[in-house]
């Protein structure tokens, strides 16, 4: 029995949003590599010293990619994880990954994402963003959707209120970054908030600009 929503293939003009694949892993590692200023400061790592110890390159090696993905392989087979690359043009450029994601009661997850510098302010990272939240609440049958974000990481709160995520307040000391708990400022959304859906309302926004 496969989880609500996955595996799925979701696109907007020249941006796709699609299942990692195992087969991604050189081409993901070339982008890490590549990108080591532009996004290790907002990295998420275990705190303490063994993981500060690691270089970035340690920590983006096709060995590295491999066990990332058959851990999230598997987790989005029960349908608590949805682990997305994100490419342009058929060119991968990026990863949205939905995890956790809880169920019952609270019917909720948390999204993360990045994209490669190169091409960041094109739109890409809103437009698969968008796609995913619209996917996250149509098939999957989420509720709400949960960004968390460092308060000194500007480009990626542009991008969470181009798409109008609502700031819901500040989680002190949060998530460890680079082996340290660092305070996040929670951003939101609810089906509620979208009823025509976040891709809609993203093309609209570019239409009145």
């Amino acid at each position: 029995m496969r989880a609500p929503g996955w595996p799925a293939i979701l696109s907007e003009g020249p941006v796709t949003v699609r299942p990692l694949r195992l087969r991604d892993a050189s081409a993901w590692v070339e982008v890490r590599l590549r990108n080591a200023d532009w996004l290790a400061p907002w990295e998420a790592t275990p705190p303490g010293l063994v993981m500060v110890r690691e270089t970035w390159a340690q920590r983006q090696s096709v060995g590295v990619y491999r066990q990332m993905w058959h851990r999230l392989r598997q987790q989005a087979r029960i349908g608590v994880a949805l682990p997305f690359a994100v490419a342009f043009q058929g060119r991968l450029v990026g990863q949205v990954t939905v995890s956790p994601i809880a169920r019952g009661a609270f019917n909720s997850a948390q999204v993360g994402y990045w994209v490669d510098r190169d091409f960041a302010g094109r739109g890409i990272t809103p437009t698969a963003l968008a796609l995913v939240v619209d996917h996250c609440f149509g098939p999957v049958g989420l509720h709400r959707v949960e960004a968390n974000v460092r308060p000194e990481n500007a480009a990626s709160q542009r991008v969470l209120a181009k798409l109008g995520f609502r700031e819901e307040g500040l989680h002190r000391r949060y998530l460890a970054i680079d082996g340290h708990y660092r305070d996040h400022i929670s951003f939101a959304l609810t089906t509620e908030d979208v009823p025509t859906g976040l891709v809609y309302r993203l093309r609209e926004n570019t239409r009145r600009h």
